[in-house]
């Protein structure tokens, strides 16, 4: 069992199939886990309640194993399809496959998860954007902006107008009053806005425009993104960021 967060889990490779990850899964289960989930709006149709440290311990032990990762996703179980997100080979990946997983994905944690573990280190990367944004279903239209969150983090080396090619994105679905994706637009442009100092004006004037959409969703989502990328901390951080690079 998981009984302390230091605890290190161990699976010997002999065992690394999917039955037994399953199983290892079950164990570390938790039905009170599993109503702390509903608190933080986690909506999952299968799930045993396993903390988010157990289920990376177990990812580091399993290693990268895209076979083991394609069953996982498809078992339903949502600690199981976080674990597929770490476990999986973005060199393997296809169109089809991302296409497939974000279909299913059915709450924020597995799509920001897949998102940020599995999706952007795919060569297909800055490809999702345009082609999930579009979608109508909530949490397909969420990964495809949650995309533009965590490249703008993670994708250190990518020039600026790679980023503002998404600002179009952004301004459609600021419209879009569905929690998890106005969440996930304000998410992008502020981390957009965070890279350095060109995109932190740019973002601003984006959120200005923004503000002008007559949509509850839009004046929040700029509101807030305004008050973080004005804010003299943030300012002070990007500099900082700028001389150590």
């Amino acid at each position: 069992m998981y009984a302390e967060d230091n605890e290190i889990l161990y699976l010997p490779q002999k065992e690394m199939n999917y039955q037994s990850v399953i199983e290892t899964l079950r164990s570390l289960g938790n039905a009170k886990n599993v109503e702390g989930m509903k608190r933080y709006r986690i909506d999952a149709q299968q799930a045993f309640g396993v903390p988010a440290p157990a289920i990376r311990t177990l990812a580091k032990t399993i290693g990268t194993n895209h076979t083991l990762a394609m069953e996982l996703w498809e078992s339903g179980y949502h600690e199981a399809r976080i674990l597929a997100a770490l476990i999986a080979d973005p060199q393997k990946a296809t169109l089809r496959l991302l296409d497939h997983w974000a279909g299913d994905l059915q709450n924020w944690a597995q799509c920001d998860a897949c998102c940020a573990e599995f999706f952007e280190k795919t060569e297909f990367a800055y490809r999702l954007p345009f082609r999930w944004a579009s979608v109508e279903k909530e949490f397909v239209r969420r990964a495809g902006i949650v995309m533009i969150a965590v490249m703008a983090v993670h994708h250190k080396k990518t020039d600026d107008d790679e980023f503002e090619k998404f600002f179009p994105l952004l301004r459609q679905y600021a419209s879009d009053e569905r929690n998890f994706v106005k969440k996930a637009v304000n998410w992008a442009l502020r981390q957009v806005g965070k890279r350095n100092l060109r995109l932190n004006k740019k973002s601003i004037a984006l959120a200005k425009e923004i503000l002008n959409i007559p949509s509850p969703s839009a004046r929040w989502i700029a509101n807030d993104a305004l008050i973080e990328l004005r804010n003299p901390k943030t300012i002070a951080l990007i500099q900082r960021r700028k001389g150590k690079l």
